[in-house]
C-alpha cells in the first residue's frame, strides 16, 4: 500500500471512529464516597469521579456482607466463589470457563501472586446489586459493577443502570478482578488513581473506540492532562474526565509493552515492599514518571499526528473530500481503458474468426470448382482497419484478391 493510500485509509478511519463512537461514548459523572462511607482524603483514600456506566472501586475498610439470597446458586472455583440468580446460568457461563485464565493473566501482569480468594455476585439489576452490598456502602446507582478494597468482594449487575440493555459481564468481570489483584499484589499501598483505573480498563479492554477518538482529539487539541493532576482524582468536567481515562489506559499501555514487562513487574514489587510509588517507578524503568510522561506524548503524537478527528475544522474534510474525488477519477479512467482494450480486443478475435470462416468457404467452393490452394492472409491488428480481411486465392493459374 502506497504512503498516500495509507493516509487516506487513516482519514477514513478517523471519519467512521468518530461518528461510530459518537453514539457509544461515555457520559461523565462525579461520584463521592458512598453513602455512610468514609470520604474525601481520609485513610481510606479519595472520593473517585467516573463516567458513566463505568465499573468503580469503593474504598472500603471494613463492612459487613450481607448472605445471598436462598434462590442463588453458588459455585466455587477454589479461589473464586460466584453467586447468581439460576436464570442466569448462560450469562456467567463464560465468567466461570475464563475465570482462570483471567487469574492468571493478572498473576503474569503484576508478577505477584494474586486473587487468593474473591467472592463475585451477579444480580440481575441495579436495586438487586444493592442488597447484596454492605448495608452502610450500597454501590452508585450508575455503576453496573463494584469491587470493595479490603473485602475481595466484587459485584456485577445484568442489565444496565438505565434502560433495558444487557451489561459485557465478561468486560466488567474482568475490570473489577483487575481493581482486587492490584490491590493484592501492591498489598493495600497507595498507587495514583490513573494507575488503578488505567490498568483495569487496559486490561479489560473496554471502550477502546471512544477511548481511541478521544485520545485523537485531545493530542491533536494539546488537551492531554498531566498525569500529576490525576493522581488523588479525576477531573470534574465531562470532557476532562473522559480524557482522564482514555490517557490513564495509554499510559498503561505504553508502561506494559513488551519490552518494558519486567520493568512493570518489578515496579509493582518495589509498591509491596513499601515504597513510595514515583520512586519505585524510576528506580523499575530508570527514569522519572515525568520523562516516561514525555515519552508517551512523544509516540502518541507519532500514532495521531497524520489522523484526524471530528474538530470542526474544514480544511480536513476538504482534503477528505479532495482525496476520495481523485480516488473516484482515478477509478473511472481505470475502467475506461479496461473497456476499451477489451472492445480492441474483440474487435481482433471478431476478425479472426471472419476470416477463417472465409477461407472455409473459399476452400469448400475452390474443391467444388477444381480450384487451387488458398493461402490466408490475418488482419492488419492494431490499425483503423482492424476489422477488414484480405485473403488471397490461386484460381485458373492466377492469384485473385478476396475482400
Amino acid at each position: 500500500m502506497s504512503r498516500w493510500s495509507r493516509f487516506l485509509f487513516a482519514l477514513l478511519t478517523a471519519l467512521a471512529l468518530s461518528l461510530g463512537s459518537g453514539a457509544a461514548s461515555a457520559r461523565p459523572a462525579e461520584i463521592g464516597s458512598a453513602p455512610g462511607a468514609p470520604g474525601g482524603d481520609d485513610a481510606h483514600g479519595p472520593a473517585l469521579s467516573v463516567p458513566h456506566d463505568v465499573p468503580i472501586v469503593l474504598p472500603i475498610a471494613h463492612a459487613a456482607i450481607p448472605p445471598v439470597p436462598a434462590s442463588y446458586v453458588t459455585k466455587d472455583l477454589g479461589w473464586l466463589e460466584l453467586s447468581y440468580p439460576a436464570s442466569a446460568e448462560e450469562r456467567v457461563a463464560s465468567l466461570i470457563q475464563d475465570a482462570d485464565a483471567v487469574k492468571a493473566e493478572l498473576t503474569s501482569a503484576l508478577g505477584q501472586p494474586v486473587l487468593s480468594r474473591v467472592t463475585v455476585r451477579v444480580a440481575p439489576t441495579i436495586a438487586d446489586m444493592a442488597l447484596l452490598a454492605p448495608a452502610d456502602a450500597p454501590p452508585p446507582e450508575y455503576a453496573s459493577g463494584v469491587a470493595y478494597h479490603g473485602l475481595h468482594l466484587v459485584l456485577l449487575s445484568m442489565l444496565q443502570p438505565r434502560g433495558a440493555e444487557a451489561v459485557d459481564l465478561d468486560e466488567v468481570f474482568r475490570h473489577e478482578l483487575a481493581h482486587v489483584a492490584l490491590e493484592d499484589a501492591v498489598q493495600g499501598r497507595h498507587v495514583p488513581v490513573w494507575f488503578n483505573e488505567g490498568l483495569a480498563i487496559s486490561l479489560s479492554g473496554e471502550r477502546a473506540a471512544a477511548r481511541l477518538q478521544t485520545l485523537w482529539s485531545a493530542t491533536l487539541s494539546g488537551t492531554l492532562i498531566p498525569l500529576s493532576d490525576l493522581d488523588r482524582s479525576f477531573p470534574r468536567e465531562n470532557f476532562e474526565v473522559s480524557i482522564a481515562y482514555a490517557e490513564s489506559a495509554d499510559f498503561m499501555r505504553f508502561l506494559t509493552r513488551k519490552s518494558d514487562r519486567l520493568r512493570f513487574a518489578a515496579m509493582i514489587a518495589r509498591v509491596r515492599s513499601g515504597q513510595a510509588f514515583e520512586r519505585a517507578l524510576a528506580e523499575a524503568y530508570g527514569s522519572d514518571l515525568r520523562r516516561l510522561e514525555f515519552e508517551w506524548r512523544g509516540d502518541l503524537e507519532r500514532r495521531f499526528s497524520v489522523i484526524p478527528v471530528l474538530t470542526g475544522g474544514g480544511l480536513i474534510w476538504v482534503l477528505v473530500v479532495g482525496a476520495l474525488v481523485a480516488a473516484y477519477v482515478r477509478r473511472r479512467r481505470r475502467s475506461r481503458a479496461i473497456l476499451a482494450r477489451w472492445e480492441r480486443e474483440e474487435a481482433i478475435e471478431d476478425a479472426r474468426i471472419a476470416a477463417r470462416l472465409a477461407a472455409e468457404r473459399a476452400e469448400r467452393e475452390g474443391s467444388a470448382e477444381g480450384a487451387g490452394p488458398f493461402i490466408p492472409v490475418a488482419a492488419h491488428a492494431g490499425t483503423a482497419s482492424a476489422t477488414s480481411v484480405s485473403i488471397k486465392i490461386e484460381r485458373n493459374g492466377g492469384w485473385h484478391t478476396l475482400h
